[in-house]
């Protein structure tokens, strides 16, 4: 059988069914279930209803659960401060961010060092939720803890801010570390969960590909990430079931109600639990603690 589908009609289509998937996500129901959620959250929150964040996951543009973790946590703290920075977005749409922004109203800041991406990521939020709506920023450029406050910045975002998103599969950490120009009350950030419990850290590298290096070799621990965390005031409060998207709060925010949790908590999914013993591959590589 000759196919007469040509490269530009697939292209359209793969393009046409992509954004009719998506669509899906932002329909009245789904925002309305959600708002409803929300407020069911404060309910029990002035009822002193106990809530276990690890119960409350779900996904509608994260990569696991963390859509409904962090609309959790936003619903004990107060969505007050309606921003993100998001680095290593991708194309802003398969984001932790991405659920704020288009079903809660939330503003921000995606950034990517893949061209493609941010060009879709654009042409989609220009279309979509509505065409009227405030659009995010996009930027795209490979972050270094040396450029990262200078583009958040530039970009007009400053102070406190609601969240702020690192995955970037490799210096997340050192990112992190570096920035200073903004306060997130949540963090959500990419750790290397085959590394463990052990304190180590893959030095810094400015030029870092995960194309050019072990894929094993890359990241920080939980361990070392924790240790960060709780340098920079925040406190570790759950993970996706995997462990691997960490989620820190400021330590003064909703300290009765989301509670601090161990590193071994976050670490104990069958899944993980057999990628610990894949660190005996790179443990002699050098690493720095955190």
């Amino acid at each position: 059988m000759i196919n007469f589908i040509t490269a530009p009609v697939k292209n359209f289509l793969k393009k046409h069914f992509y954004i009719l998937k998506v669509r899906n996500k932002f329909t009245p129901a789904v925002q309305i279930t959600q708002r409803q959620l929300f407020l069911h959250y404060q309910q029990q929150l002035k009822r002193e209803e106990s809530v276990n964040l690890a119960d409350t996951g779900f996904k509608v543009f994260s990569q696991h659960e963390e859509d409904g973790m962090l609309l959790f946590i936003f619903a004990v703290t107060g969505m007050k401060h309606k921003t993100f920075v998001d680095i290593g977005a991708n194309d802003g749409v398969n984001s932790n961010c991405a659920n704020l922004a288009i079903n809660f109203g939330w503003y921000g800041l995606f950034i990517d060092s893949d061209k493609d991406a941010i060009k879709r990521g654009e042409h989609f939020y220009n279309k979509y939720p509505d065409p009227w709506d405030y659009k995010p920023v996009f930027i795209c450029q490979q972050t270094t803890r040396e450029n990262i406050n200078h583009i958040i910045n530039n970009a007009g975002f400053t102070g406190t801010i609601g969240l702020l998103s690192i995955d970037i599969d490799g210096n997340d950490y050192w990112i992190w570390e570096a920035i200073t120009c903004i306060s997130p009350e949540v963090v959500i950030i990419e750790a290397k969960v085959e590394f463990g419990f052990n304190d180590v850290v893959v030095p810094y590298d400015a030029c870092y590909s995960h194309l050019t290096k072990n894929p094993l070799y890359n990241g920080a621990s939980p361990f070392a990430i924790n240790k960060l965390a709780n340098r920079k005031g925040y406190r570790l409060v759950g993970a996706n079931a995997y462990g691997h998207n960490m989620i820190f709060i400021k330590n003064e925010l909703a300290a009765g109600f989301i509670p601090e949790v161990s590193v071994a908590s976050i670490l104990c999914h069958p899944k993980t639990i057999e990628s610990l013993k894949e660190f005996e591959l790179v443990k002699h590589f050098e690493f720095v603690k955190g």
